[in-house]
């Protein structure tokens, strides 16, 4: 069973867990993303005393590797990355999107419905995809704009639970469809433990030197009047 510090700073809400066989043991939780980059370092150095473990004792450094923040992701990313080359360990990267999925179908525990998650990528568009219980995708990540037939095709074939910060934008425009079910979902660095556990078996590392994180678009530059 792999000993594995997972990162997490996709969205506003930053987290720092540790995990042992794919269950975390302790998670801490930042609400305030302007203090991501110096809580992080923090909150890996009181999860490993508190858990007394040292650096030593881990096999890996998770990260959610995206889509999310620009920002965020890149506090995350080098975050992990920094800890990874001090430490001599490798590098997981798992995809928010699915570590959202995870997490959502741990607390629902419904094998016979899909699960979306929702990240808010401002207006009307959103980070989503489409995973089955497997948490393999139906429908890829992607950038998407969305209209009120948006998913017309996949809710007509399974019950589907929405969740993530752009969901409500998602929730105001569909109109009530017995397969569209959403469901409350606080970001977690805990909900990458068993997709961390399983990349780590697979051998599945990233480049220390090359990986970035999954931006999914580009960033937007406002043009100067």
């Amino acid at each position: 069973m792999a000993l594995i510090l997972s990162i997490d700073t996709a969205t506003t809400t930053g987290s720092v867990s540790l995990a042992r066989g794919g269950k975390a043991l302790q998670t801490l939780v930042n609400e305030q993303q302007q203090d991501h980059a110096a809580a992080m370092v923090l909150y890996v150095q009181q999860v490993l005393r508190e858990q007394g473990v040292t650096a030593a004792d881990l096999d890996a450094v998770a990260v959610s590797a995206g889509p999310g923040s620009y920002t965020g992701l890149r506090v995350g990313v080098a975050t992990a990355k920094g800890l990874c080359y001090a430490w001599n360990k490798p590098l997981l990267a798992v995809p928010t999107l699915q570590m959202m999925a995870q997490g959502a179908k741990t607390a629902v525990q419904d094998e016979n419905a899909w699960y979306c998650p929702m990240l808010d990528a401002r207006r009307q568009e959103v980070f989503t995809a489409i995973y089955d219980t497997s948490l393999q995708p139906v429908v890829e990540p992607q950038a998407l704009i969305l209209e009120p037939a948006s998913l017309d095709a996949w809710l007509a074939q399974k019950k589907i639970y929405f969740f993530g910060n752009g969901s409500p934008k998602w929730a105001a425009m569909l109109p009530s469809i017995d397969n569209a079910v959403f469901i409350p979902y606080e970001m977690s660095a805990a909900d990458m433990a068993p997709l961390a556990e399983q990349l780590f078996h697979q051998k599945s590392f990233a480049d220390l030197a090359y990986f970035s994180p999954f931006y999914l678009k580009g960033f937007y530059f406002p043009q100067k009047p």
